[in-house]
């Protein structure tokens, strides 16, 4: 089986059904994860793979270690190309070419090795005053030594000037050549950017986030947690509330109770969602560079597998989606729970309950039906007392009718009440889809 024959060539058997985990917490080691890393783009089975410094902030162990595992990739017959900062004599002389580039962009040395660097040592001495390298000394660290701007001044050369008149240009008048197709040959044509439909994406991106999710059981038991915590506090707290409905106390007493409700479970649901997200758009950032999906079945993903989670709650998804969607929309955690956290103030003083709709000055009252608790709020009041025609002892008017006047609540809004609060779920949806396509927030 192919993948079994990745995890042999980098050496992960050992690591199998290990959990990956958040770097520096838990987990994997950095040596092991960019060893992964290595092994997630070997799966598509690509001829070259592009590699960006492999061996930066490891030991001398780890870069073994990793550098053994490119040998061993190169080794299938793929060509890897390496960005590399002052490595060890191990590890660049494990390399077989090299593109030596100065400030600039401009080409020193373009070529083989050679064993123990004899093919680089020889070309760099064989330029007049170039000091000879010492006995042990790293071939590399000599090679940055001896073509530093302060060296070409004090020998009073060009080394992009040598290495253009060098018979080793020849190596890009060959590469040239090898470029140009063949005559009659066909440009390259491909019918979609990926291989697989958008189901398919979806599908698997769903897969991988239920995966995800799954092996994440403190993220899950802390939200069921506080949801019980909380229902045993309003179970007990507003016991046998909801056959109370003689007074207009009463009345405000079960609407509190819905209010608080949706308070404090939707935004403690909108809060807890955003570190998830940010670590999991971290993933999203290095597989869709690397192709294997588009940012749409991502985001249908993300937030498909959160409903079964949400509904288990019986709590509405809208802040849920929208906390989602600050953190897309956002750089980092720290300013989406900012921006977050400024909305649910706002939300909760346009409520309905703090001050009632009829009550809102009109210059305000816009906010009142762009506020998604208040739309929550109509819907769970409505729908538990909007019909009720008895009445009220110490006003004379029906249960209905005092809603209507005070709340502004009429029962046969509630379909589209029901409406308005799908198509916010669904508007915070898109703009968390469209923030995940559009920005990228990588410092890279």
């Amino acid at each position: 089986m192919f993948i079994e024959e990745v995890m042999e060539l980098v050496e992960l058997i050992p690591l199998r059904d290990a959990l990956v985990g958040l770097p520096g917490v838990n987990g994997l080691s950095t040596e092991q994860r960019k060893r992964l890393t290595i092994a997630v783009e070997l799966v598509a089975n690509p001829s070259i793979i592009f590699m960006d410094e492999p061996t930066s902030g490891l030991d001398a162990r780890a870069a073994a270690i990793v550098m053994r595992t490119v040998r061993n990739t190169v080794d299938t017959g793929r060509t890897v190309v390496c960005t590399i900062h002052q490595p060890s004599i191990d590890i660049f002389e494990a390399f077989d070419e090299l593109l030596l580039l100065k400030r600039g962009g401009q080409e020193i040395y373009v070529g083989p090795l050679g064993r123990h660097s004899s093919h680089l040592i020889k070309y760099f001495e064989g330029i007049e005053g170039v000091s000879k390298i010492k006995d042990g000394y790293n071939p590399a660290t000599w090679m940055l030594e001896v073509t530093t701007s302060a060296q070409e001044l004090i020998l009073g050369v060009d080394f992009t000037e040598i290495y253009k008149t060098q018979t080793i240009q020849e190596n890009k008048d060959l590469l040239k050549e090898l470029s140009q197709p063949t005559p009659g040959s066909k440009d390259l044509y491909f019918p979609t950017q990926y291989s697989q439909s958008f189901f398919t994406q979806c599908m698997a991106c769903l897969w991988k986030q239920r995966w995800s999710y799954w092996r994440n059981p403190p993220y899950t038991a802390v939200r069921f947690f506080f949801t019980t915590f909380i229902a045993l506090m309003f179970g007990t707290m507003f016991w046998d509330l909801g056959t109370q409905r003689t007074r207009q106390q009463d009345l405000s007493n079960a609407m509190g109770s819905m209010y608080a409700a949706v308070i404090f479970l939707g935004f403690q649901n909108g809060q807890s969602v955003q570190p998830v997200v940010v670590v999991e758009r971290t993933v999203f950032y290095r597989e869709r560079a690397a192709g294997m999906y588009s940012a749409m079945p991502y985001a249908f993903a993300q937030a498909l597998v959160e409903i079964p989670y949400v509904f288990s709650q019986a709590v509405p998804i809208i802040l849920h989606l929208f906390g989602m969607m600050a953190v897309a929309a956002t750089p980092n955690q720290h300013i989406a729970a900012i921006i977050a956290a400024a909305f649910y103030a706002l939300w909760n003083l346009f409520s309905g309950f703090i001050i009632p709709r009829t009550r809102i000055p009109v210059w305000w009252r816009w906010y009142y039906w762009a506020c998604p608790v208040a739309w929550t709020l109509y819907g769970l009041v409505t729908s538990q007392y909007g019909d009720i025609e008895d009445r009220l002892l110490d006003t004379n008017v029906t249960v209905k009718q005092y809603l209507d006047d005070y709340f502004g609540f009429e029962h046969d809004f509630l379909g589209v009440v029901a409406a308005v609060i799908v198509g916010f779920t669904v508007l915070f949806l898109f703009i968390f889809a469209f923030s995940i396509k559009a920005f990228n927030f990588q410092r890279r």
